[in-house]
């Protein structure tokens, strides 16, 4: 039987875990120090998934007035498209209204197309184009939500 999966609030104690995951996700992955001094901001949190103690993915976000942004996500590629993200997601989007969070933005690679899937049926819509957000030739869309 599998174990339960958790997700759970992660402070600056796990700034090295959350680069260990986006150095799996990203190219261009932070490290600890980055993730640290992140996590070091006001309204800035992180939510870590895990299966029995094994850290899954993560979802870093940042709240300022009534505004959230969600500022990185990543799954680990073996536990891709089994509805992780979907929850880290709608944890996220959680904690953030019962914040006072109105509306939450986040930038995505334009050819990433599986987080764009999840962003659009999660209901986020186009809200507008960065060029070379994520470097040269590679532009990001923003995406925005109405959070209730």
């Amino acid at each position: 039987m599998e174990t339960e999966i958790d997700i759970d609030l992660a402070g600056q104690a796990y700034a090295f875990t959350l680069a260990a995951l986006h150095q799996e996700s990203a190219a261009d992955a932070w490290d600890g120090a980055a993730f640290a001094a992140l996590l070091a901001q006001p309204g800035v949190l992180a939510l870590l998934a895990k299966r029995g103690g094994e850290p899954l993915g993560f979802i870093l976000i940042r709240l300022a007035a009534d505004e959230g942004e969600i500022l990185h996500f990543a799954v680990r590629p073996a536990y891709r498209r089994q509805h992780l993200g979907q929850a880290l997601l709608d944890q996220a989007m959680r904690i953030l209204t019962a914040r006072g969070a109105q509306r939450l933005f986040l930038e995505v690679e334009e050819s990433n197309l599986p987080a764009q899937g999840l962003y659009l049926q999660a209901d986020f819509k186009p809200a507008g184009k960065r060029a070379d957000y994520y470097g040269p030739g590679r532009p990001a869309l923003v995406l925005a939500k109405n959070l209730e």
